[in-house]
């Protein structure tokens, strides 16, 4: 059975961004792991990183990423997928102070990076993806352009499929594409998808969709804009079925 591995950086990225294309290739008899990178509880946060979930209506007691982790679980599971949650720290508790901050460019001394690097490896070693899908980092979040960078310095050998970042692909105020001149190398390819799955795995995000579309109605009305496509930049020989979309 082939492996496809997607590198996700939040706990959404990779249902919001290839959502259709992971319960395709599940439906297709793949074994299909979503892999997210910053998924750890950190105790007691304050300041911004308290905001950013008391913003979202949870009190300050809540283990905010415990729940967005039982949100991943559901959502794998309506895409057909497995879940592995890795222990690194979301960007605003590793010194980002503002929303702002999240979208420039990473601080000198944040080496998410390399933790990132040590944390995908293993899993390269051990399960053998035939294919890997990750970030394009569209929108220029410090978080997805770190992944990217982790992901270069691993030289994975399996081809990669990179998504374009969805909703930031969609949003005037953030077109940063800090890995264009990259992603151009590689063709642009239309992917196989299965919508229906993607919003069911969308809309068990329950605490993000307030934040990113509004609530259930506006992530219903931003899937149903991308007509159920999805497209993603080509490094390496496709398999069978991406190449046959």
């Amino acid at each position: 059975m082939p492996l496809a591995l997607a590198l996700s950086p939040h706990l959404d990225d990779a249902a919001f961004s290839a959502g259709g294309v992971l319960a395709r290739m599940a439906g297709e008899g793949w074994d299909v792991v979503v892999a997210t990178i910053f998924t750890a509880t950190v105790a007691n946060p304050q300041g911004f990183a308290l905001a950013c979930q008391t913003d979202k209506g949870l009190p300050p007691e809540a283990d905010y990423m415990a729940i967005r982790r039982a949100e991943d679980l559901d959502a794998c599971a309506a895409l057909g997928a497995r879940a592995v949650h890795l222990p690194l720290s979301e960007a605003p508790h590793r010194g980002y102070h503002a929303a702002a901050e999240l979208f420039a460019a990473p601080r000198s001394d944040d080496m998410a990076h390399l933790q990132a690097h040590d944390a995908i490896a293993p899993l390269l070693r051990e399960m053998r993806p035939d294919l890997i899908l990750a970030p394009q980092a569209i929108g220029g979040h410090v978080d997805h352009v770190l992944t990217v960078r982790a992901i270069q310095l691993l030289d994975p050998r399996a081809p990669i499929l990179w998504w374009r970042d969805f909703p930031y692909i969609t949003r005037a105020d953030t077109p940063r594409r800090p890995f264009e001149a990259m992603m151009a190398g590689f063709p642009e390819t239309d992917l196989p998808t299965d919508p229906a799955a993607k919003h069911a795995a969308c809309a068990a995000y329950a605490t993000q969709l307030g934040y990113q579309f509004g609530g259930p109605d506006g992530l219903a009305r931003a899937l149903a804009a991308t007509d159920g496509r999805e497209r993603a930049r080509l490094q390496g020989e496709a398999p069978v079925l991406v190449r046959a979309a």
